[in-house]
């Protein structure tokens, strides 16, 4: 189909109502801060917003005005416009309203709803999922090399020596910094991988020896325990990430850009991976200290499955709720059989672990099994990456999110819980804030959504879910 080359004019930004993922209207986020509603005004673009869409997250509906906005009730709102905003999917009555051939810009989750996907389809209305769009290319921060580079440089010679199976590789502590370096190691399959708390004595660490490895931060941590020279006495390997990026960062970095062009796609564009990580461990810090009184939570089993963004928020929060060490698990570590060793004994799981879509309802990495026979009572499961009965989450007992109005459910008597929207549970104008700057910079800046269908970038051109259809 050839699309009109016109470009969009006018931009509805709708208020959250109840809809399929947001009963009991419970999110109060709004797409477009006032702020960034002015921004689009002066690009050339005229910007109806409904009244009170902000004031679920403390923006007035004059600081809209103030900005350039044109107020619009609720009846008027969807009518007539080139481009409608919001934040999760529409409820299926304001679909009507939309006119043949507009464009919504939503957390669309197309395809966990499919009755909702079969109307905007039969609508003729073009959806663009925020949750798909994606950099392209990728952008890889000189940050994440380094951390990359020097954790590569750690493992290499248990990976010539071909023992990766047998290192215990313990983190110490967490920080931006250091999240490339995890992900790095969980790719590199280890017999164990542990986010360790730097306070930690000599004695109160499980791995010494030959097939011990300890990756640290100097530039962070200062060993006032002389733990360091205590485990190299033992035979334990020392690896300092900022030595190596004083004698060798530099170089690492330049050899890195020389030898891999980024590649096509990237992280999602419009997200709040790492909080949403947060507050779901968070949330399940609380659970735990709810069902567990007697429990020290510093002392508590925590297993994260996964460690790429998501999972790195999890990992951040747990760090800093002070528990003393938490195992992140890769594939190795999931795969069937293996994963009842961690799971027999824990206190928190947290799932951070995506699929590939063929796996979704096939493969699940914590079953109803372990639930019934492995988890122990009043132990918490977080699952961090969501799902529906079409498409369905890793853990077998979520077989579609929960809701801030029933945020978590019991099964065999473990604590489950897996909301849409982990931000919502206490973050929600930060996050708010943050969603609406990416938004306007896929709209006017990097990614010019506001050009058209006609000329979507790559990274957009993905997220096209239902369409194109002429205007």
């Amino acid at each position: 189909m050839t699309l009109s080359p016109r470009k969009f004019s006018s931009i509805a930004l709708a208020k959250e109502i109840e809809s399929p993922e947001n009963p009991g209207a419970l999110e109060k986020r709004v797409a477009l801060t006032p702020t960034d509603v002015g921004k689009l005004a002066q690009a050339g673009l005229k910007v109806y917003v409904e009244y009170g869409a902000g004031e679920g997250v403390g923006f007035s509906d004059s600081e809209y005005e103030q900005n350039n906005a044109v107020m619009q009730t609720p009846e008027n709102i969807y009518r007539d416009k080139e481009l409608i905003i919001k934040f999760k999917g529409p409820a299926l009555a304001s679909i009507e309203e939309m006119r043949e051939g507009c464009a919504l810009f939503c957390m669309a989750h197309f395809h966990s709803y499919p009755d909702r996907a079969k109307l905007l389809q039969d609508r003729r209305i073009n959806v663009i999922a925020m949750e798909e769009i994606c950099e392209s290319p990728k952008i890889n921060s000189d940050r994440e090399i380094l951390g990359r580079r020097a954790m590569a440089e750690a493992l290499k010679p248990f990976l010539e020596k071909n023992i990766m199976g047998g290192l215990q590789v313990r983190v110490v502590g967490w920080s931006d910094r250091l999240r490339s370096a995890i992900r790095r190691c969980g790719n590199r399959n280890p017999r164990s991988l542990q986010i360790v708390q730097p306070k930690l004595s000599f004695e109160e660490l499980n791995a010494v020896g030959p097939t011990a490895l300890y990756f640290y931060d100097s530039q962070d941590f200062e060993d006032r325990q002389g733990v360091l020279a205590k485990l190299k006495d033992n035979g334990a390997h020392i690896f300092d990430l900022y030595e190596f990026e004083r004698q060798y960062g530099e170089l690492a970095i330049a050899d890195y850009h020389a030898s891999h062009p980024p590649l096509e796609f990237g992280l999602r564009r419009i997200q709040c991976l790492h909080e949403t990580g947060r507050a779901g461990a968070r949330y399940g810090v609380e659970l735990l200290k709810e069902n567990k009184p007697a429990l020290d939570i510093a002392d508590a089993k925590a297993i994260v499955l996964g460690y790429g963004n998501v999972a790195q928020g999890a990992l951040h929060e747990l760090y800093s709720q002070g528990i003393k060490v938490v195992h992140v698990l890769g594939r190795t570590h999931t795969a069937k059989g293996c994963i009842d060793f961690w799971l027999k004994d824990v206190d928190l799981v947290v799932n951070g672990a995506e699929q590939a879509p063929e796996l979704r309802g096939v493969n699940f990495l914590v079953s109803n099994q372990h639930l019934k026979e492995l988890v122990p009572d009043k132990s918490v499961v977080i699952d961090l990456v969501g799902g529906s009965a079409t498409n369905r989450s890793p853990v077998e007992a979520v077989v579609s999110c929960s809701f801030l109005t029933e945020p978590h459910f019991v099964r065999d008597g473990v604590i489950v819980s897996a909301l849409w929207g982990w931000p919502m549970m206490g973050m929600m104008r930060e996050t708010a804030v943050r969603y609406s700057g990416q938004i306007v910079d896929v709209l006017i800046a990097r990614e010019k959504l506001m050009d058209g269908l006609h000329s979507l970038t790559p990274g957009v051109q993905r997220a096209l879910v239902c369409g194109p259809f002429n205007r």
